[in-house]
């Protein structure tokens, strides 16, 4: 992040623990240069709290995914947010990525992805389609299986963004294997580690 420059926001946020998790981790991933994207807890192996993050850029390398499970490794031992033995595990957003922030919808333009929002729009909350634009606080999604009687664009607040994911499909497999192949050294997937109460 440049100096004067501001931090943007996630448009997602996490409910109950998860977001209690996100509260304690999210200013020491900060402070290391790197963006929260989205913290989850699942039963995996017991119990796991996975945390994904990634620089501004969007970039992720295992050294940066190190560097963040030994700096909120300990500030979770003291905060102790989660009442179990569980397993960290610190990745990056993956192929098929959590869309978090408005940058991430700019950046994924032309690309199918599928939402939730937490409000619906004439009864309707979840969406499947093309990234359009970004236009202030709305998105523009082309929706292929809209009746020809309804608009093919649909404009959804961002505001109001509950999860968005982008889509698997050949096209982004494609530009992970690129990217894997240009970078295969410094590509990480995660970083496990397990955590005492």
């Amino acid at each position: 992040m440049t100096e004067g420059s501001q931090k943007e926001t996630r448009l997602v946020s996490e409910k109950g623990l998860e977001a209690r998790v996100a509260q304690i981790v999210e200013p020491v991933i900060d402070d290391l240069g790197f963006d929260l994207v989205r913290v989850r807890i699942t039963g995996t192996n017991g119990c796991t709290v996975q945390i994904m993050a990634e620089r501004p850029d969007g970039s992720m390398n295992i050294e940066g995914c190190e560097s963040i499970s030994r700096a909120v490794s300990p500030v979770l031992d003291v905060e102790d947010p989660v009442d179990r033995e569980y397993h960290l595990e610190v990745s990056s957003p993956g192929i098929d990525r959590p869309l978090v922030r408005k940058r991430d919808f700019t950046a994924w333009i032309g690309h199918e992805i599928k939402l939730e929002l937490s409000v619906g729009i004439d009864g309707r909350r979840r969406f499947r389609g093309m990234i359009e634009a970004v236009e202030g606080d709305e998105l523009l999604l082309a929706l292929p299986d809209a009746p020809a009687d309804q608009p093919s664009i649909v404009r959804l607040p961002l505001t109001d963004l509950s999860e968005s994911k982008l889509v698997m499909n050949d096209v982004l497999m494609d530009l992970a294997l690129k990217a894997q192949s240009r970078n295969n050294a410094d590509e990480a997937p995660s970083l496990e580690t397990d955590q005492d109460k």
